[in-house]
C-alpha cells in the first residue's frame, strides 16, 4: 500500500464482508490507519445502506475520500465505479466472482483473480495468475516504463530525423554543396537511427518512476515540452552540420561532406545517450545501466569509423578519411549535443525542485 501511495494511487476496499472485519483487514493491510477508521459515514468508511441512500452526486463526494465500502451488493459496486469515473478518475477494479463481472467491465481495467471464474475472467482486460494484489503494482511499474521508454524513442527518432531534413534544406538552400549523398542518409536511417533507438526498449526504469503521480489519461504524448525538445535538438543537430560544412569551406577542405555525415552520426549518438531520463544525468545512471544501448553505440561509432577510414567503404558511400583534426571536430559538435541535453534536464531537475519548495 505505501508502493501504492508514493505512485499516487489509491486503493479503495469494496467487500460483502461485516463492517467490523473489513476494517480489522484495511488496518492490517494499511489502507486504513487507526485514525482513519472512523464511524461509518464519517468520510472514509462506508457500508452498503449508505450508498443507497445517496444521491449520485452525493456519492461521486464521498468517493474522494473514501477507503472503506463494507456490506456491499453487486450493484453498488457498479454504482462506485460509475462514480469515480464521473469524478475524472481512472478506475481499476479487481474482483473473482461471477456478480463482479458487471463492474469489472465498467472499470476502465477490470482484473480477475486467476483462479476467478470464466465471468469475471471474460469481463476483465487483466488476468492475475498469482492472485497476488502486489503483482499489479508491479505491472504498473512496467506500464510507466513501456511508456517512457516509447516516448523516448519517438523523441530520438523524431528530433534526428528533424536535424537530417534542416542539414539538407539549408545547404541546398544556402547555394552550398550537397550535405549528403543518398546512400550516405541511407545509412543514418537504417544503423544510426535503427540500432540505438531498438535499444532504447531494454532501458530499465527510471528512478523515481513509481514516486510520479499518474498521468492524466488525455495527456498528449508531446506533453512537457517534449515538442520543444525535439525541434530544439533537430534545429542544433541540423546547424551543427551546416557550420562544420561552412567551417570546412572557408578552410579549404575537401571533406565537407563526409564530416557533415560524421556529426551527423555522432551527435545521434550522443543525443541518444543523454536523453536515457528526462531527468537524471547520464553519469548517474550509470553507462552500464544499459549495456544494449551503450553496445549499439559502440557498434554505430566503429560501423562510422570503418566507412571513413576503410577504402572499400570509401568506395560505397563516397567518404574520404578525414583528419584527426577534422575527427576532433566532429566530435566536439557531437559533445555540444550532449551538453545541451544534459543542461536541459538540469533545468528539469532545478525546476522540480523549486516547485517541490513552494508545495512545501
Amino acid at each position: 500500500m505505501d508502493a501504492c501511495r508514493r505512485a499516487g494511487i489509491r486503493v479503495i476496499v469494496i467487500t460483502g464482508d461485516n463492517r467490523d472485519t473489513a476494517v480489522a483487514i484495511c488496518r492490517e493491510i494499511r489502507v486504513l490507519d487507526g485514525a482513519d477508521a472512523g464511524a461509518v459515514g464519517r468520510g472514509q468508511v462506508y457500508e452498503g445502506v449508505d450508498i443507497e441512500r445517496m444521491s449520485d452526486a452525493e456519492l461521486r463526494n464521498a468517493v474522494r475520500t473514501a477507503r472503506l465500502f463494507a456490506r456491499t451488493a453487486p450493484e453498488h459496486k457498479q454504482r462506485l465505479v460509475a462514480a469515480l469515473q464521473a469524478n475524472g478518475e481512472t478506475t481499476a477494479m479487481t474482483g473473482d466472482g461471477v456478480n463482479d463481472a458487471p463492474a469489472l467491465k465498467k472499470a476502465d481495467i477490470g482484473v480477475a483473480m486467476g483462479s476467478g471464474t470464466e465471468v469475471a475472467k471474460a469481463a476483465s482486460k487483466m488476468v492475475l495468475a498469482d492472485d497476488n494484489f502486489s503483482t499489479i503494482v508491479v505491472a504498473i511499474e512496467h506500464g510507466r516504463t513501456i511508456y517512457a521508454n516509447t516516448k523516448q524513442f519517438i523523441r530520438y527518432l523524431i528530433s534526428s530525423n528533424i536535424g537530417e531534413v534542416v542539414c539538407i534544406f539549408l545547404t541546398a538552400a544556402l547555394g552550398m554543396p550537397e550535405a549528403l549523398v543518398p546512400v550516405q542518409l541511407l545509412w543514418v536511417n537504417l544503423v544510426t537511427d535503427g540500432l540505438p533507438g531498438l535499444a532504447l526498449a531494454a532501458e530499465p526504469a527510471e528512478r523515481g518512476v513509481m514516486q510520479r503521480p499518474p498521468r492524466p489519461s488525455s495527456e498528449n504524448l508531446f506533453s512537457h515540452g517534449m515538442w520543444l525538445h525535439i525541434l530544439a535538438i533537430g534545429l542544433l543537430l541540423g546547424g551543427l552540420c551546416l557550420a562544420v560544412q561552412a567551417w570546412a569551406l572557408s578552410a579549404g577542405h575537401s571533406h565537407g561532406q563526409t564530416m557533415v555525415f560524421t556529426v551527423l552520426t555522432l551527435g545521434q549518438m550522443a543525443h541518444v545517450m543523454a536523453i536515457r531520463s528526462e531527468f537524471d544525468s547520464l553519469w548517474r545512471q550509470g553507462l552500464l545501466s544499459n549495456k544494449p544501448l551503450l553496445g549499439a553505440v559502440l557498434l554505430t561509432f566503429a560501423l562510422q569509423l570503418a566507412v571513413i577510414y576503410v577504402p572499400v567503404c570509401n568506395t560505397v558511400f563516397k567518404t574520404e578519411p578525414l583528419s584527426a583534426m577534422e575527427l576532433g571536430l566532429c566530435l566536439a559538435a557531437a559533445l555540444v549535443v550532449f551538453i545541451a541535453v544534459e543542461a536541459e534536464k538540469a533545468w528539469r531537475r532545478s525546476r522540480a525542485a523549486t516547485l517541490n519548495q513552494v508545495a512545501s
